[in-house]
């Protein structure tokens, strides 16, 4: 929690009156939050920002489960919100088309994402379609997907819902108040300035939608978020529509359609068309005008015909009664896209009690505000948010020319089919290794994470290939995907290999009380010798899984921890108490796993120190020389064999690499990629945190009780983990194989227990050790038993998982610790 005392007694100033802003009084207020005031530019009933516009669509399925959630809550808090008894949300039903067998494809993939997320829908024919949008031409489709229980949310009437709730609570919501300015005293916000005068504050949410820059930059903060107008039109009057039908997706035009039945006493309605198909559009919020200097309202931009003339000759072919029609009015509507178009939320790192609430859309409102809220009052949101989290951004991210660059990418790709493999295109390369060089000229192929470049697999080694028989994959699988990954993994498996891992984020934690500190956050036992390596858990304080570390003691007071991203660092930055550092090490190092039977044949020879198991154990660190260049060496390996993760400075890293490379040739030494890495991580039964586990999990459901030392003393989430144990996991995190060789899942897909959807993949991979999928998928403890027959529907098909002992791979751990 941020500020001095509890939420009643914190000064909250929320900089906003939209659908979030007015959302957050309600979330924050219901929670014992007194003193909240919202602090608007506009009028209240309709200040002008994106929810003055919005066509209220909610579609609840989605990639990810973060954003699903948040809708369905919104969906439900809408539903019983009402105004004038008239309920904020219309149930009409939600429907998405297929013209191309690839769109079909991907919305029997979308199914499964509904089941994996508890959300009903059916996949239909073109002739149902037609029944359910009797204007549709059902010649031009091949079927639908469609969702009952999604359809329309009333923004403003569901805002001033919010709004009434909040004040009945004590909030202040103040109209005609314009932000000019963020005070702070140090790293601290102190209040809200506006030209009717300052407002202190403990805590800013900023939930300004397109102008959080603008906000941001008043307090010296960067928000990654480009504003972006979106064509809306509507028809003139039709004879039909009455507001009843689905809310319609063609996303292979980029289109959607929701009726305006109000717009006439008589039943007659007009048809909205929205448009993501045109040209990117930018907007600078600094300049958009003043709510009483803006034509219609500050996000309403004029209609710019000819770029919407393509969409509507396509909307007159999918309905052909529109050819009687024309279009009536438009606007170009401004909204928010991020560099990977997920919201933005949380306290922003470096600015103590500033918050970020923004790039959030209507859709996902009341799930954001409820989350920041618990957030604020009870120090965790129950949902976890690591995607939304404004820390996830590396500061090579958060340059103007980045954001506008992967924003307008993010437009142009909103109804796109998104392969979860799939890299933006620009700007690339952004970061590399200093292995860069050598892996292009082995034929890396790279796909991208954190703005890194990361090698999935390597075409030099295609002549591995031969003799291995492996099952062809279909289509959607094979992208970004080769079986020479496949290969990479055997000859990690029967010799040497070496793996860049430069993009894994390392810290340095340093300093007098830098043993209590570490101790305090973490779950497992630190206190141990330097020279040491131990993994570890961050929780939160109600036990869930906020990270895990593998933390190294190289001296008394001097730590390297391995951690998963900036929210990591931002974690332990702000919770160092003085005294104790805590140094981002990553962008002036680099790091090689080497990792297969023949490492130490490798690595012995070049350095004078001992490399034998006697003399340098399993979870073990030393510093030495590999040839000229100073390593710090830690015996670590997450992919089940032999071997070393050696550091060093980014100047020596490709002496480093050509060093390792000669000498291995010897060996039958190949660089191996991120494709092979994953399957024998799997293998060997290793999660990946953000995938296989979060803040929604605890350890023993994890099946990472191991990890915990509640006998070394009090840690972070302690409390919260009395009474649990493995056998009270209400779910459980279990190792599957697929049945069928050929079969194929890659993750987030449905597993059906007795034919009922039971719960989802996390990841899955080719394991070449047992030769079949691998995959990792949470169920209920009663289907978590080995030998439970279970299956996983991939697009449309379900194919036979077995539910296995884990790990697959070396269970005695005989491999890794020779």
């Amino acid at each position: 929690m941020t500020g001095a005392g509890g939420p009643a007694r914190r000064r909250i100033v929320i900089i906003g009156a939209g659908i979030v802003g007015c959302a957050l009084a309600d979330e924050l207020t219901a929670r014992g939050a007194r003193d909240v005031t919202v602090l608007e530019q506009g009028p209240l009933h309709a200040p002008g920002g994106s929810t003055s516009h919005a066509p209220g669509l909610v579609f609840r399925t989605n990639a990810s489960k973060t954003l699903s959630d948040f809708a369905t809550y919104t969906v439900e808090k809408f539903t019983a919100l009402t105004e004038d008894g008239r309920p904020c949300f219309d149930a009409v039903g939600g429907l998405e088309l297929a013209a191309t067998e690839e769109q079909w494809a991907e919305l029997h993939r979308k199914a499964g994402l509904a089941a994996s997320w508890g959300i009903g829908g059916e996949l239909v024919d073109a002739r149902r379609c037609a029944r359910l949008w009797p204007m549709l031409d059902a010649a031009k489709v091949l079927g639908g997907f469609h969702t009952p229980g999604d359809g329309l949310a009333r923004a403003l009437p569901a805002a001033r819902a919010q709004t009434a709730r909040a004040r009945t609570r004590g909030a202040r919501f103040l109209e005609r108040h314009t932000v000019t300015g963020i005070e702070r005293e140090a790293d601290r916000v102190t209040a809200v300035v506006t030209d009717r005068g300052a407002f202190p504050a403990d805590v800013v949410i900023s939930a300004a939608g397109f102008w959080g820059p603008v906000i941001g930059a008043m307090a010296g903060v960067s928000v990654p978020l480009l504003p972006l107008a979106h064509q809306y039109a509507k028809t003139s009057v039709l004879a039909g529509p009455d507001g009843r039908r689905p809310i319609l997706r063609f996303q292979e035009r980029d289109l959607y359609f929701r009726e305006h039945g109000e717009d006439s006493a008589d039943g007659r309605g007009r048809i909205g068309i929205g448009s993501y198909a045109h040209r990117p559009l930018p907007v600078d919020p600094a300049a958009v005008p003043a709510y009483d200097d803006a034509p219609v309202m500050p996000s309403s931009l004029p209609f710019t015909s000819d770029d919407f003339a393509p969409s509507w000759e396509d909307s007159r072919r999918l309905l052909p009664a529109l050819r009687e029609a024309r279009i009536e009015e438009g606007f170009n509507g401004v909204f928010s896209f991020t560099p990977d178009g997920m919201p933005l939320l949380g306290e922003v790192p470096g600015l103590r009690g500033f918050w970020l609430a923004e790039a959030v859309w209507v859709t996902h409102s009341a799930g954001v505000a409820k989350a920041v809220a618990e957030w604020l009052t009870e120090g965790r949101p129950a949902t976890d948010v690591h995607e939304c989290a404004v820390s996830r951004f590396e500061e090579a991210q958060l340059s103007p020319a980045y954001v506008a660059e992967r924003g307008k990418q993010q437009f142009a790709e909103v109804y796109d089919v998104i392969h979860p493999l799939q890299p933006l295109r620009r700007p690339r390369p952004l970061r590399v290794s200093p292995f860069h060089e050598r892996q292009r000229e082995l034929g890396a192929y790279f796909l991208e994470g954190a703005g890194w470049e990361r090698p999935q697999w390597y075409e030099a080694n295609a002549p591995l290939m031969d003799g291995l028989a492996l099952p062809e994959r279909d289509a959607w699988s094979a992208r970004h995907w080769s079986p020479i990954a496949v290969a990479e993994a055997h000859a990690t498996r029967e010799r040497v290999a070496l793996y860049d891992m430069t993009p894994l984020r390392r810290l340095e934690v340093s300093g007098p009380g830098a043993l209590d500190f570490l101790q305090h956050l973490t779950t497992n036992q630190l206190a141990k010798k330097p020279g040491s390596v131990t993994y570890t858990l961050l929780l939160d304080d109600a036990g869930g899984i906020r990270s895990d570390l593998t933390v190294a003691r190289l001296a008394a007071d001097r730590f390297q921890v391995g951690v998963n991203s900036g929210m990591d660092l931002d974690h332990l930055t702000r919770h160092a108490p003085d005294g104790v550092r805590v140094r981002d090490l990553t962008p002036g190092t680099c790091c090689i796993g080497v990792w297969g039977p023949r490492a130490r044949d490798l690595v012995q020879p070049l350095t004078r120190i001992d490399f034998g198991h006697r003399a340098f154990g399993y979870f073990k660190a030393r510093q030495a020389f590999i040839g000229e260049v100073p390593v710090t060496a830690l015996r670590l390996s997450y992919v089940g064999e032999l071997g070393w993760e050696l550091y060093t400075s980014a100047d020596l890293g490709l002496r480093l690499w050509d060093t390792l490379w000669a000498a291995g040739q010897r060996y039958g030494v190949i660089a191996a990629g991120r494709g092979a890495f994953d399957s024998l991580r799997l293998e060997k039964g290793y999660r990946a945190w953000g995938k296989d586990m979060t803040t929604e999990h605890d350890p023993y459901e994890a099946g990472l009780g191991w990890a915990v030392r509640r006998d070394k003393g009090d840690f972070v989430g302690r409390a919260a983990l009395e009474g649990r144990s493995a056998d009270t996991a209400r779910r459980r995190l279990v190792c599957l194989t697929l049945d069928d060789p050929a079969a194929v899942v890659l993750g987030k897909e449905p597993v059906f227990v007795d034919g009922v959807p039971a719960g989802y993949v996390t990841s899955a991979a080719y394991g070449c050790s047992v030769g079949r999928t691998v995959a990792y998928a949470w169920l209920p403890p009663r289907a978590a038993v080995p030998g439970t027959a279970v299956h996983i529907e991939y697009f449309g098909e379900k194919a036979a998982a077995t539910v296995a002992t884990e790990p697959l791979f070396d269970p005695a751990m005989e491999r890794i610790r020779r």
